[in-house]
């Protein structure tokens, strides 16, 4: 066989690479590889971290939407509660004389309202009186102040309807007295009006 037939006239003679050059050539394709990987890795990891960001919205949805799906009626269950227990206040105070069939029917009626209020609780619905405490504007309605030397200004005089709560979430603000300072020392405390009717 002749030098012609193997290596037609023409055509280049393919140079033997070095070794050094073999291995430059593949510290380069390993390096772009190792990019290659890194960025699938890091695109996969901020994939995953989305979908678990995605689940977690998911779930947290479902189950603000299971606690609070009930929020209107729970509004009005409350309301029954306190008008239940103003047609309590309303009865005449309890005297030694009274016939018997008033008072047991004065127990009967404050029976009923706490089963009923022990219910509500259950099921996260919750009656909380603020007086003596500190005005909250989250959980309060200030109806009126009232001048005080014996209480810090801020704090709840009087409550004339409780707050209520659903599972920590306000559904009734407390419509409250709050009192401020300026007030003569006096020994006992002047009234705060009376309670106020929101059954109209």
């Amino acid at each position: 066989m002749s030098t012609e037939e193997v290596f037609p006239e023409g055509e280049p003679l393919i140079a033997a690479e070095s070794p050094d050059e073999v291995m430059e050539a593949a510290r380069a394709r390993i390096a772009e590889l190792e990019a290659e990987r890194d960025d699938f890795r890091e695109r996969w990891m901020r994939s995953e971290a989305e979908s678990a960001n995605v689940r977690a919205r998911a779930k947290r949805d479902v189950d603000e939407t299971r606690q609070y799906a009930v929020q209107k009626f729970a509004r009005d269950v409350a309301e029954a509660a306190d008008n239940l227990q103003r047609g309590i206040d309303s009865l005449p105070a309890a005297r030694d004389d009274e016939p018997e069939i008033v008072a047991r029917m004065r127990e009967g009626f404050a029976g009923v309202e706490r089963a009923f209020v022990a219910l509500l609780e259950r099921h996260g619905i919750v009656r909380t009186d603020p007086t003596g405490a500190s005005f909250d504007p989250n959980l309060h309605q200030a109806m009126a102040e009232q001048e005080s030397a014996e209480h810090p200004p801020g704090t709840v005089l009087q409550a004339w309807t409780p707050a209520w709560t659903l599972n920590g979430r306000l559904l009734r603000p407390a419509m409250v007295v709050v009192a401020k300072s300026g007030a003569a020392p006096t020994t006992a405390n002047p009234p705060v009006g009376d309670r106020l009717d929101t059954t109209a």
